[in-house]
């Protein structure tokens, strides 16, 4: 993680103390240190990130700012087309090239003149929680250095990218937890955005009922420039940062859930939230019992299959039915199953999830925000989801909260809060209802201000901790 932030280096680019260069091949160097043991990247491009850092210093040197994220450096999930690089969508063989087409999100990072690093890994056609991918393996959770531990799916290689100093904002996608799992797991800051908020287009589709785009950040104070950057709503920056400024903990109501999301965790996880809340509430939050009643209805839907294993269901087998043969065992067989249902069963489906989508809408009126443990389990080793039974058994767990407010068409943000007994990051979620994206990064922001940031609060991961790794870019005399 480039520890400057993307306030701090975007000051020192613009008053010329560093050049687009200079983090270019601070990236390149971090890439070719990291890579081989942390797995995040399907494609790196190292001489494309060296021509996109000479634009950014020519555009800088000719006095032209292109935006926030000019001469900075982002990654992107592989599930997104990106000029130069063909989409794979964790698949053995490229998709066919309409899907290599920049869609908008991609563009908006483009025109800033952002340094655009590589693909990053994610779960095939991005059907799994965990982060596993049996062509090209898993990424390498960096906060364990004994055990391979999985870093959280299906943008699998994202906050791997963010701890591996490749990136400052890691673009992925969410349709049931697929940016605040890894997010969460590899302790990093997510958020997804409500149903519709940023066009999905330029994104392999996996749900057209639920698929939102979304973005991992090292801290919320970063994600406050990338939600800038990318919202397609026209946002001012000057209000949307001062908005941000103008929420403190002593207004707040936040709900905390009496059932359901804080059972069956793992040793430490709902601990590590819980004293997050406390001192949330010693400076001055109020903390309100919370009753979601649709939350296990929901969950027995999300057990028996939902809509998005239809949707995916009908995408492999009418787009991509040459590559059913090769697909991972533990996508396949969970689509299969959940996806082979009747048209009456889907329409009845998905007519529950928008009834739900409204019922909890209007309940979260009574509260400023809802906080969870983002994932209930701590991070499964490699090996212990190798088979079928331990994969399911394992990504059923996992999924479960940050799925859930999906089916309920929450926007939500992961932070990294505490470390469990395993010595995996814990994360936080945050929920608020729909279309109130800014309101809840300004919620966010206040927590991070007592909380404090993930390297705070958890400290470095133990694969990042080499005495020369994210050393500062070196300020120009």
């Amino acid at each position: 993680m480039i520890s400057l932030g993307i306030g701090t280096l975007q000051a020192q680019l613009r008053r010329g103390d560093i050049a687009a260069n200079d983090i270019a091949e601070q990236v390149i160097a971090n890439h070719e240190r990291l890579e081989p043991a942390l797995n995040a990247f399907s494609r790196f491009d190292a001489q494309g990130i060296r021509r996109q850092a000479k634009a950014a210093d020519a555009a800088f040197a000719a006095g032209i700012d292109l935006g926030p994220f000019q001469g900075l450096p982002i990654s992107v999930k592989d599930l997104y087309g990106v000029s130069g690089f063909k989409t794979f969508a964790g698949t053995p063989r490229p998709l066919p090239a309409g899907f290599g087409i920049e869609g908008a999100l991609v563009q908006a990072m483009r025109r800033q003149g952002a340094l655009i690093t590589g693909k990053t890994h994610t779960v095939e056609f991005a059907f799994g929680g965990l982060g596993t991918n049996r062509h090209y393996g898993a990424p390498r959770n960096p906060w364990d250095d004994i055990q391979h531990r999985v870093s959280g799916g299906s943008s699998s290689g994202a906050g791997v990218s963010l701890w591996q100093g490749t990136a400052l904002l890691a673009l992925g996608s969410d349709t049931t937890g697929s940016v605040r799992m890894p997010a969460s797991w590899t302790g990093t800051v997510g958020l997804k955005v409500s149903i519709g908020r940023w066009p999905t287009d330029g994104l392999v589709s996996q749900s057209e009922t639920l698929d939102t785009p979304g973005v991992l950040t090292c801290t919320v104070d970063d994600l406050v420039w990338a939600f800038a950057a990318l919202d397609p709503e026209g946002l001012r920056w000057d209000e949307f940062r001062a908005g941000i400024h103008g929420v403190h903990l002593e207004s707040l109501r936040l709900g905390v859930p009496k059932n359901f999301f804080f059972d069956q965790c793992s040793p430490g996880v709902a601990e590590g939230v819980r004293q997050a809340l406390d001192e949330l509430r010693d400076a001055g939050a109020t903390l309100v019992p919370f009753e979601l009643p649709e939350a296990d209805a929901a969950y027995d839907l999300w057990q028996r299959g939902h809509v998005s294993a239809a949707e995916a269901y009908t995408t492999l087998t009418t787009q991509f039915q040459d590559r059913i043969a090769t697909l991972d065992p533990d996508v396949w067989s969970r689509i299969k199953s959940c996806g082979e249902i009747t048209a009456a069963d889907y329409i009845e489906r998905r007519r529950q999830i928008h009834a739900w989508m409204d019922q909890v809408n209007g309940r979260l009126c009574a509260v400023d925000a809802f906080v969870t443990p983002t994932i209930a389990i701590t991070a499964p080793t490699v090996a212990a989801v190798a088979d079928l039974d331990g994969y399911r058994r394992h990504n059923l767990a996992a999924s479960r909260n940050a799925a859930i407010l999906s089916l309920f068409d929450l926007c939500a943000i992961t932070l990294p809060v505490a470390r469990d007994v395993e010595g995996v990051p814990v994360g936080m979620q945050v929920a608020c209802r729909r279309r109130t994206e800014p309101r809840l990064i300004a919620i966010a922001a206040a927590m991070e201000r007592t909380l404090g940031t993930a390297r705070n609060r958890l400290g470095t991961p133990p694969l990042i901790s080499a005495p020369d790794h994210d050393a500062q870019v070196t300020a120009r005399p």
